[in-house]
């Protein structure tokens, strides 16, 4: 009978720890296991044809991949990584390389842009997801590679 009230006890006191966390030990909690990270130029490649961009147009990319809203995640089969990866529609990505500084890994972000959304295919070691966003300034981009 003391091992139940114990449990109980115990059970309580964590569930009040759990739901009375400081804001910041949240905000880190639910950025960790985030699928549309925010991402700085601290640590961060972009490049387009291999081609790297710099000063005020990665920071133009950067700050409107941050502002895109996510609007659904795409279900990857397995063994189909290499559609998404590669797809047959043509389009040149936009490549961004996120290196962690913590885990020294690599967080590539595939971004193809078209005039309705953006789909955004990550590669974190050997897993990949894929999701879209709407972001006016990437579709904008989008529009304007095509029209060059």
């Amino acid at each position: 009978m003391t091992w139940i009230v114990l449990a109980i006890i115990l059970m309580g006191s964590v569930k009040i720890i759990a739901s009375c966390l400081p804001s910041s030990v949240a905000k880190w909690a639910t950025n960790k296991f985030a699928l549309h990270p925010k991402i700085s130029e601290s640590n961060t490649i972009v490049t387009i044809n291999e081609k790297r961009l710099e000063g005020k147009d990665k920071v133009q990319v950067i700050n409107n991949f941050n502002k895109g809203i996510f609007l659904k995640r795409y279900y990857i089969h397995p063994g189909n990584e290499q559609y998404y990866l590669h797809p047959n529609n043509g389009k040149t990505p936009l490549v961004i390389n996120i290196t962690t500084k913590k885990d020294k890994n690599n967080v590539k972000l595939f971004i193809y842009s078209y005039n309705d959304h953006v789909d955004v295919i990550k590669q974190y070691k050997k897993k990949v997801t894929a999701y879209s966003l709407l972001s006016e300034g990437l579709q904008k981009r989008s529009m304007l590679v095509e029209g060059a």
